[in-house]
Formats: structure tokens, sequence, C-alpha cells
């Protein structure tokens, strides 16, 4: 474990990952009132619309167990969102989380709707269990993606996990084009397995078979641990791109 990680190194981390965004045109800010950020995603042109998980007509949101990230361009528009939060699964595992629909409903039988379910055929997902961190709803505007931007925010949204809650994992699910395109690669997790949760939500139109993606608690902590050696490939990456979707290279 990288015990020698400081708060100190946390901010700086996220300092970093801010100044980046800044630097490419973003402004970030976080929230915890999830009623004001479905307002917000529910207007973004070409966004799926947030999910259970994220949404409070179907989730228990609490201000000390979830948060979001909104990125705003210098005319004030969203260009980026993205949501945490944090379960308690001391006593069970993420495959018996998913596959009770707890994940994604307060009350799934009150809910979820007719013939909902959802199945985790990962393997690993059987051991991923305390303090763990879902990460999702992450979206970018046209014209700030394929910029290099979303290293930079993923992490943060990392490191802001883990000054909220230490998690022992954070887990994001991902569709396949995700990982075709090597997204994953930039993703800031560590880890994928494919069918990490296939679900039919009938009622809400859901019938996903998504990868699981995840970091561990030791996995974070060394990423928060390279502040000097992350900024550099970040504002190298971050500028190159922005070079490149202007025309200039």
């Amino acid at each position: 474990m990288q015990s020698n990680v400081t708060t100190l190194d946390v901010s700086k981390y996220i300092s970093c990952a801010d100044d980046v965004a800044r630097n490419a045109g973003l402004n970030i800010a976080m929230g915890d009132d999830f009623r004001q950020y479905v307002a917000i995603t529910s207007k973004l042109p070409g966004k799926y619309p947030t999910t259970p998980n994220f949404n409070p007509n179907y989730s228990d949101l609490s201000p000390e167990s979830s948060f979001w990230i909104v990125g705003r361009d210098q005319e004030d528009r969203v260009a980026h969102v993205q949501a945490l939060r944090l379960y308690d699964l001391s006593k069970t595992t993420l495959v018996e989380h998913l596959e009770s629909l707890r994940a994604c409903f307060a009350d799934p039988v009150g809910k979820s709707g007719l013939n909902s379910t959802c199945r985790c055929y990962a393997p690993s997902a059987r051991s991923i269990t305390g303090r763990v961190a879902y990460r999702g709803d992450m979206w970018f505007r046209d014209d700030f993606r394929g910029r290099g931007l979303l290293a930079p925010l993923g992490r943060l949204a990392f490191a802001l996990a883990w000054v909220n809650w230490s998690p022992d994992f954070i887990y994001s699910l991902v569709a396949e084009w995700y990982i075709k395109k090597r997204i994953f690669d930039r993703s800031g997790h560590c880890h994928r397995e494919p069918h990490g949760s296939v679900l039919r939500l009938p009622t809400l139109g859901i019938d996903d078979d998504e990868w699981l993606l995840w970091t561990t608690r030791d996995e974070l902590l060394k990423m928060l641990s390279n502040t000097s050696e992350v900024a550099r490939e970040w504002e190298n990456h971050v500028r190159d791109s922005t070079l490149l979707h202007s025309g200039s290279l």
C-alpha cells in the first residue's frame, strides 16, 4: 500500500487535474443536489438519460455518499458531466448488489418495474466488497471529445472519491464500444471484464450488456502518488489533442 500518500499529495493531484481542464477551456464544479443534476443532464444534446443510480426519483442520494461533477465552457454552457456514489458492501459482494437491483433502486420491488433483471457474469465482481464507489453517467459535448480530457477528469473524480470516502474499490460499467475504441486505457481504471452488468429495465427502456471496470484501493493510492509525472503526461496529451482538434497538427 502507498501509505505515504498524504492529503497534500491528493490536493496537488486535484489541483493539477483542475488546471488541465481550465487550460482546455473547462471550469469544473461539483455538487450533491441530484435533482439539480438531473435537471442539467436532461437538457444535454445526445446524452442518454441519467441512470436510476443517480436519479433521486429511484435512489437515495445523500450528500455524504454521492456527488456530481459538471464542466462548463467559457460561455457557461455545460460540456461535461459525471457522477459518483458510495455503496456499503461490507456484508455482500458487487455481484449480489447488482443482481438484486439495489445498485439502481433504493426499493427494487417498488421502483424497478415489471420484468426487470440484472445478471453479473464478471468473475472478479465476487471479490469486490467493502466500501465500493461507483463512477458513471460520464458525458462530453461533441466539441470537447477527442481532446485528451477523459484521463484528467476521470482521475479527478477518483481523487475526490478518495478524499470523501477512502473506498476499497471504484468501479464503472461501460458499453463494449468503450473497450473496442481503447477508451479504457484512459479511463483511470486498471481492470476490465465483460458482461459485468446485463441489465434489463423495460419500464425505463434500458437493455444493456456492459463491461465491468474497476480499480483497487492500493492502485488508487499508487495513482495519486504520481502527481508530477501525471501532470506532464496530461498537459502534453491535452495540448497535442487540442492542436489536433483545431487542425493545427
